[in-house]
């Protein structure tokens, strides 16, 4: 292994909500965790790793001049995305007019719904659903009419277009935000699934805004395709939103951005961003993209899937072999899994709050489903050491999974 996967990080102190939960507030996890159990942090999508030294590189590269004035964006930020999406995913039409930069891509979504939708419209969401998306919907006086992802004969989560288009058309929906691949089931969309999704969306004219930002955490061979890339309606009527964030563990720099090819929609979405004239770049986030999308980058990445997809097989083998009861699909992207606790729960005739605090309290710190429209869902995030998913599995059997243990 060429890169630094194994040595756990000492966080605490260092600004991480992911370990001083205390600064979380409501976002949290609930309960206390015995003193002789130290916290192993799996709840909110973070990365318990040293990010790729090409990033730390570029921040002390350019941190060794002492002047952080006004500044533009250099050219070479332009070029490092669109040659990072021409590598990674195939796209070859990007050109440095089509992207624009986002705080973050939760602001992206608000921008594209203001200059799509009037407040109070309905917006279609699949449920499970990202708990972002629910509160800057919400926030913003939109309404969300969720179509619930199915799980298959082989437990894959699928879309339901029939369900998809009794809501358009009951709602009169406009807009639909996709999430791909999908947080918090891991769904990595074919190329198949994302064309008749865009074919209903081009029957009633419904514009998507398409969060991209897990499009570059892959596990086994499985493949991202950008949602613009499945024809020219998607091309035309898709708000896509990246960011080097969840990939290299940088959501504290902030720093996203949005590619939009036609230029209507582009400059409405724009407009909406500059609103509040605090839409702007950190000098450090542009150099910490830089120095994530380069080779250096992506040989980093390559390897951190590797990582990431032998701990999601410890886990899912574990929970689908040795918890009757706990049911999940197998993760093709992102590093989190959604559990499904109900028959494990009314088996043992405990709450899904009792089962997450007996977590906690053996310092498994994983994250209460319900929020993402999971009645008796855990989230759990495996991007850590692999000694420290070890560690959490040899709990969640001794202790958590085992009546006797609590």
């Amino acid at each position: 292994m060429t890169y630094d996967f194994i040595r756990i990080l000492e966080r605490q102190g260092m600004d991480s909500i992911a370990v001083d939960r205390d600064t979380a507030g409501d976002f949290g996890p609930r309960g206390e965790t015995l003193p002789e159990f130290d916290p192993i942090p799996m709840w909110v999508a973070d990365m318990n790793f040293p990010t790729a030294p090409s990033v730390s590189e570029a921040i002390i590269r350019r941190a060794g001049h002492p002047a952080f004035g006004y500044f533009a964006p250099r050219p070479e930020y332009y070029r490092a995305i669109i040659h990072w999406h021409q590598v990674r995913n195939g796209v070859t039409a990007m050109k440095a007019e089509h992207i624009g930069y986002e705080n973050g891509v939760l602001g992206g979504v608000v921008s594209a719904l203001n200059a799509l939708c009037a407040r109070g419209d309905y917006v279609l969401v699949h449920s499970p659903t990202y708990i972002g998306f629910t509160g800057s919907l919400e926030g913003n006086g939109y309404r969300m009419d969720l179509s619930p992802l199915k799980r298959d004969s082989q437990g894959v989560w699928r879309m339901d277009l029939a369900d998809m288009e009794a809501r358009i058309k009951e709602h009169h929906i406009h807009a639909a935000v996709l999430c791909s691949p999908h947080n918090p089931t891991g769904r990595v969309w074919s190329r198949k699934e994302l064309e008749e999704a865009m074919a209903l969306f081009e029957k009633y004219q419904v514009y998507v805004i398409s969060d991209e930002i897990w499009s570059d955490i892959l596990l086994d061979s499985c493949r991202h395709i950008p949602t613009q890339a499945v024809g020219d309606y998607a091309k035309d009527h898709t708000v896509a939103l990246y960011a080097p964030s969840k990939t290299f563990n940088l959501a504290g720099l902030i720093g996203s951005y949005h590619v939009i090819y036609d230029p209507w929609l582009r400059d409405r979405v724009e407009h909406q961003a500059a609103l509040s004239h605090y839409n702007a770049m950190n000098v450090l986030s542009m150099h910490a993209l830089i120095g994530a999308y380069s080779e250096a980058g992506r040989a980093w990445v390559d390897e951190l899937n590797q990582v990431l997809a032998a701990n999601v097989d410890k886990v899912y083998t574990y929970l689908s072999d040795r918890v009757p009861g706990v049911e999940l699909a197998r993760p093709e992207g992102t590093y989190m899994l959604f559990l499904d606790c109900e028959g494990y729960c009314r088996e043992h005739k405990i709450t899904i709050d009792e089962l997450q605090r007996r977590g906690v309290r053996y310092g498994v710190i994983w994250q209460d489903g319900r929020p993402f429209h999971g009645e008796y869902g855990i989230r759990m995030n495996v991007a850590l050491p692999t000694s420290r998913v070890e560690e959490a599995i040899k709990r969640m059997e001794e202790h958590i999974f085992n009546p006797q243990g609590d």
